[in-house]
């Protein structure tokens, strides 16, 4: 279809509707004709603004079925696209149930008031009576309405034509009625009882008494003011006996000048009766009679905003229709921009010609009680009020079954996404995919819709919820604008970011205007769908603007964190976490990621990497398997954060280069996170706590806090909380406040909810201890941390023998060890002879990862065996045999001794204070600088750890982490 049939037609008859016919003229009335026009304009300007920033949105890349839902939701993602695809099926269905109350409400008030069902005497109990008659007949209308839409969707559009026929005819009637109205205006007079507005559909006569033959006789209206009574001299209502009865003309025309009476607003209270006050009255109160034309609800400029809203709804027909367009991308711009200009002409002149030709008491006269119970509007139409009556009837009909027809279709296209799980079921349909179960819920909600009855009560319901749409789409438009995102290329080049913004703001303003409340509700209804589909919703990757504006936030953010280093306050540890991968590339020590996830609590940093040995080019698939495992364990363990696997040719270097270039800007680690290598001792290989050594070297040159957990395999789980406990640090060197810190944060998460923190601090004998734990807990008074202080004094005793044994055994060893590597290139010589005396291999270091660190240096061995290399080989292993010998006969270093004496010794206090600790804290001592003593530095460690069940060894990062300052 062209641009006229496809979009330009449909608009129209979906902009046109009930509210121009039943409330525009009340509206008018109410508000004044400036009133009347500035509701008018906001709506009308709010649409055309919308309009823009869609066909901005239509424009860019085809538009498939679902219309607005499958713009916001690809431009905004899917919680967006969701929320306000969900909020624009349920205006559709709302919409329906006004347009059906309408068609009833034109049905039972203007062609047949006979049929009504319910009926009351009483004028205070009448509305309800007709508020029953509109549910029974709107219950009756939905069924029938329902059935049609079932039966066959051609039916519908096969008479959508004819439907706009009935309105285009109606309009045209009314500007030849205002036309003639000028030179020759119709009869619909108005009777009045002083200055107040009589209702004329229980008199006959508009005076109080009538000449019969020579004879004054009361008349029908006499009777209802004084009590039944048909004496002249019976006693009556005050106000009506004070009060003169006349007529005004109900239309007086163009040219009468009537305008100036109506350009200001009258509002009134429910009950409240519709008077001219420019008619000169006796001013008595007089009782409330039902003869009066009564205001049936409060009127207030906002009221009248919600209800007259729904009647510029509709824009969106056009690009629901986009796929049976021939071009789309020209027509659905051009199509809906001159319909809602069309419609913002034909509302406005009607205000202007409704405020210029008819009597103001008329206009406020809700239901056409006081011209004969005719439709305001039909008085001033040409050449009938019929014309407007069935014309109307038709046409909100015709609307009602498209709202039906589209809403049902809706909700499958939001289903068939898959976005919102218990909204599957409306996904299925008939064979032919009309939705049935869709078509089903529609009615359902409609019929809520209809238990409401009251068309005023209705219409703001649906003014909010197009409005959120309208508000979404322009937020799309101005979002994909001002991000400027490359696939943004819409054929449409005459929007701008500022117009959508201006009319994001009028339909957030319009929202509050009309109903507070209302709004409220509408915005939480869509916030707990956003929110449902976040948590239970499929993921869905559409390219939207919510993902572009999130990278542009975190540029924004990840700029402003490079100004500078954090101030103390807001240092929190951002964590590298080291982890260990077996063949099968499985996380070797899982509980490493929950004790993060316990140290954290979901807050900050943390990037979690790993390193496999080999070439990146040929382990790329491995490693992106083993990136898999890690995201998986992560989410299991609910930790937020990144994750990095290193392809290196050493396990060492790939540490390294972690450490060094993980995280982005102001976004990087400030503290590394590794297991204890357990095992170390009897493990042949000396890879492990070569690398272990060498990672800490590197994140002391770095600079980053280091957190080493030994015996991690029995740290708690996340699902088993301790009930009691204590949390003990050995704070033994100040090291920025680390030890302070760390504590705090696991006391955050429920595992260590409960336990205590016992700080204790190591005094010497010269050290006055009783001041030292008075200082002490005064500086943890001002850090506000609760923690008990204790002072263990530790005095120089004499060295054990088994300080002694320990410091030889670690010597013995070490020397051992490196007597074994040297002598390793001959053993592996022999190990090959055995094996085939004539191949060539490269011998490599089985023992080692780092091939700088072994004494000898790797060298290709020809196999061509001589009888000197026999020789030097044999002196060889006979100098590693005498080496061996010396060992038996060596003396343990004293500096090591020394050492060792420290650890043995405060290894005793720490187990005779923490040995029930569920945690214990120590400072971690730095490695020594010359190389050779590693494997000493490691032994210390043991011998300072042993006993312990979990110990968390800390070595701060050379920055001060905690104040005492708020």
């Amino acid at each position: 279809m062209g641009t006229f049939m496809g979009v330009y037609l449909p608009c129209l008859q979906n902009i046109f509707g009930v509210i121009l016919f039943l409330r525009l003229t009340w509206v008018v009335g109410t508000a004044g004709v400036l009133q009347a026009f500035a509701i008018v304009f906001m709506c009308c300007s709010c649409t055309l603004l919308t309009a823009i920033s869609m066909s901005a949105i239509a424009t860019n890349g085809v538009v498939p079925a679902g219309g607005s839902y499958f713009m916001i939701s690809r431009a905004l993602g899917p919680e967006f696209g969701g929320a306000v695809g969900l909020c624009f099926y349920l205006g559709t269905t709302f919409a329906a149930a006004m347009y059906i109350l309408g068609a009833i409400e034109i049905f039972l008030m203007y062609i047949v008031p006979a049929a009504a069902i319910f009926h009351s005497e009483d004028i205070l109990k009448e509305s309800a009576a007709m508020l029953n008659n509109m549910r029974v007949y709107g219950s009756a209308f939905l069924l029938l309405m329902v059935l049609v839409v079932f039966v066959g969707v051609r039916y519908v559009n096969k008479f959508a034509s004819l439907f706009l026929a009935c309105v285009i005819v109606s309009i045209l009637a009314i500007y030849a009625g205002a036309i003639k109205s000028s030179f020759s205006p119709p009869s619909f007079p108005v009777c009045m009882l002083g200055n107040r507005t009589l209702s004329r559909r229980h008199i006959d006569v508009c005076a109080k008494t009538q000449e019969q033959g020579n004879i004054t006789v009361p008349t029908r209206l006499w009777g209802l003011f004084c009590n039944s009574s048909k004496q002249l001299n019976a006693t009556c209502d005050e106000y009506f006996a004070h009060n003169n009865v006349t007529f005004i003309q109900g239309i007086p025309g163009l040219a009468s000048g009537i305008i100036t009476e109506n350009l200001w607003a009258s509002y009134l209270q429910k009950g409240e009766i519709v008077e001219k006050p420019s008619i000169h009255s006796v001013d008595v109160l007089g009782a409330m009679n039902q003869e009066y034309v009564l205001a049936d609800i409060t009127t207030s400029f906002t009221l009248l905003v919600g209800i007259f809203f729904p009647s510029v709804t509709g824009i969106m027909a056009g690009s629901n229709r986009s796929g049976d367009l021939k071009d789309a991308q020209k027509s659905i711009p051009i199509g809906t921009i001159l319909a809602i200009l069309t419609t913002s002409f034909v509302y406005l002149s009607n205000v202007v010609l409704f405020g210029a030709c008819i009597e103001g008491v008329a206009l406020r006269d809700k239901f056409g009680d006081a011209v004969d119970g005719n439709l305001v509007v039909g008085t001033l139409s040409w050449p009938s009020p019929w014309v407007i009556v069935i014309g109307s009837f038709f046409s909100t009909c015709g609307a009602g079954l498209q709202s039906l027809t589209g809403a049902p279709r809706l909700l499958q296209a939001i289903a068939k996404d898959n976005i919102i799980p218990f909204l599957r079921v409306f996904g299925h349909g008939k064979a032919n995919g009309e939705p049935t179960w869709a078509l089903l819920l529609t009615a359902g909600i409609a019929e809520l819709g209809i238990l409401i009855a009251s068309l005023d009560l209705v219409a703001p319901i649906l003014s909010m919820f197009f409005l959120m749409c309208y508000l979404f789409v322009n937020l799309a438009c101005a979002l994909q604008t001002l991000l400027r995102t490359p696939n943004w290329r819409p054929r449409f080049r005459y929007y701008h970011w500022a117009l959508s913004f201006m009319g994001m703001s009028i339909c957030l303003a319009l929202m509050f205007i009309s109903s507070w409340y209302y709004a409220i509700i509408a915005m939480v209804i869509a916030g707990m769908i956003y929110k449902y589909i976040e948590y239970q919703g499929a993921e869905k990757e559409w390219g939207d603007g919510i993902r572009g504006l999130s990278l542009s936030a975190a540029r924004f953010a990840l700029l402003r964190l490079e100004e500078g280093p954090p101030h103390t306050k807001n240092w929190r540890p951002q964590l590298l976490v080291l982890l260990k991968l077996d063949e099968d590339l499985h996380v070797k020590h899982p509980r490493l990621l929950t004790f993060a996830s316990q140290l954290k609590a979901g807050k900050g940093l943390t990037i979690v990497g790993s390193v496999m040995v080999g070439n990146f080019l040929d382990t790329y698939g491995e490693a992106l398997a083993a990136e898999q495992t890690i995201k998986h364990l992560m989410e299991s363990e609910r930790v937020k954060g990144f994750c990095q696997v290193v392809v290196a040719a050493k396990v060492r270097e790939g540490i390294s280069h972690l450490i060094q270039s993980c995280g982005l800007g102001g976004m990087k680690h400030n503290t590394v996170v590794m297991g204890w290598p357990s095992g170390w001792r009897q493990s042949e290989d000396a890879r492990a706590w070569k690398t272990f050594i060498g990672t800490v070297r590197v994140t002391t040159a770095a600079r980053l806090a280091l957190l080493v957990a030994k015996n991690i395999a029995f740290f708690p789980s996340n699902a088993d909380p301790f009930v009691e406990g204590n949390i003990d640090v050995w704070w033994i060197v100040h090291d920025g406040g680390m030890l302070m810190l760390l504590p705090f944060l696991l006391k955050q998460h429920k595992v260590w909810r409960k336990c205590k923190i016992r700080i204790f601090t190591v005094a010497q004998l010269e050290d006055n201890s009783i001041q030292m734990k008075k200082d002490l807990a005064t500086f943890l008074y001002h850090l506000r941390i609760e923690a008990e202080v204790e002072v263990v004094e530790m005095h120089d005793s004499d060295i054990s023998a088994y300080t002694y044994e320990r410091t030889l055994m670690m010597e013995q060893r070490s020397q051992m060890l490196r007597q074994m590597r040297l002598s390793k290139t001959e053993r592996d010589r022999e190990a090959q002879l055995v094996k085939d005396r004539n191949s060539m291999l490269r011998l490599t270091s089985i023992g080692s990862d780092e091939d700088e660190e072994t004494e000898t240096y790797q060298e290709k061995v020809h196999m061509t065996w001589t009888k000197d290399k026999y020789m030097a080989s044999r002196v060889q292993k006979a100098k590693t045999l005498e080496g061996f010998q010396d060992l038996l006969n060596m003396k343990p270093d004293h500096s090591n001794v020394r050492r060792m004496h420290t650890a043995v010794k405060l290894n005793e206090v720490i187990v005779n204070k923490s040995h029930d600790a569920k945690l214990v804290l120590l400072n971690m001592p730095g490695p020594p600088r010359n190389p050779e003593g590693d494997e000493n530095y490691m032994e210390f460690l043991e011998v300072l750890t042993e006993g312990l069940e979990r110990v968390l060894l800390v070595r701060g990062g050379g920055s001060e982490v905690i104040t005492i300052y708020s």
